[in-house]
């Protein structure tokens, strides 16, 4: 599956005009983003990614608009500041990020991000972290079911971890059919439900392995540091913790230091979207606007 870029539309409503501005991309993934911006006339972006896939990917698009207008950096988005100091700029005119698992990293098996195809259980975005096999194969019954219930809002935790535990004293993890298997027996999956029990699991293992809401967090203010006065920072939730870090985030930054927020609430996706794209089914977009 090709990567689609969710809420593009409402993305680029809430950016204003572009044209020769400078933008960072700190979630580059597919580069549905960054494509849309370069053909809407953007000066520059400087795109990010931890995936060395994704900056791999991202060469084609950098011959085809340029190498002074695409800047490509292998990193965390968290470490912004320094991506946009390294491709020769101070401050930049807007940031957008997309906290979503891209196409590419969902529908490669190899990946291990998802439950849908067999592969390692690896779960890394970049490749320095410890696997997600490490994980259920070394913490304790205890670290596990905490780790499934704060990051996957798991209630079945302790449940699941006790079987974890049980099923590595006879094999150790290696698959996502293996943990699948375990989940399975704890949720029977019959019949088409909206939501496949593995979900949560497997999102609390991907958080975890990426210290993905430790990013979150940190990425607000580094965005804030190289965003002009009048900038904004526009991101893409998907699920409940991270979208809770950025609104309380949004709703501190703005009675504290009088930055604004564009959106009241936030942006959703229309029905629309939500056929032809269901992985934007719980995406939210949010806006904030640096004072002037």
């Amino acid at each position: 599956m090709a990567h689609v870029p969710v809420l593009l539309k409402e993305v680029m409503d809430n950016m204003g005009d572009i044209n020769g501005k400078t933008i960072v991309d700190g979630t580059f993934g597919g580069g549905g983003y960054t494509r849309a911006f370069l053909q809407a006339g953007a000066g520059k972006v400087i795109a990010i990614d931890r995936d060395g896939d994704a900056i791999t990917r991202g060469k084609v698009l950098a011959d085809e608009y340029g190498q002074d207008r695409l800047v490509l950096v292998h990193d965390t988005f968290s470490h912004m500041d320094t991506a946009v100091s390294s491709a020769g700029e101070q401050h930049v005119d807007a940031v957008v990020l997309d906290l979503g698992v891209s196409s590419f990293q969902l529908d490669e098996a190899e990946k291990g991000f998802s439950y849908q195809q067999d592969g390692p259980l690896d779960m890394r975005m970049g490749k320095s972290e410890q696997t997600a096999a490490d994980v259920l194969n070394t913490f304790s019954e205890k670290d596990i079911a905490d780790i499934l219930y704060q990051y996957g809002e798991e209630r079945k935790s302790r449940i699941i971890a006790k079987k974890i535990i049980a099923r590595r004293k006879e094999h150790k993890f290696a698959t996502t059919q293996d943990l699948l298997d375990v989940i399975e027996k704890v949720f029977p999956h019959k019949g088409q439900k909206r939501k496949h029990p593995a979900t949560r699991t497997f999102q609390a293992l991907r958080i975890f392995v990426n210290r993905e809401l430790d990013e979150v967090e940190a990425s607000i203010p580094a965005a804030l540091n190289i965003l002009k006065p009048g900038g904004r920072l526009l991101v893409v939730t998907f699920h409940s913790l991270e979208d809770r870090i950025v609104k309380h985030r949004f709703r501190e930054l703005k009675k504290e230091h009088r930055h604004t927020l564009p959106v009241k609430k936030f942006v959703a996706p229309g029905e629309e979207e939500i056929v032809s794209n269901p992985r934007a089914r719980s995406a939210k977009l949010r806006v904030l606007e640096k004072a002037a």
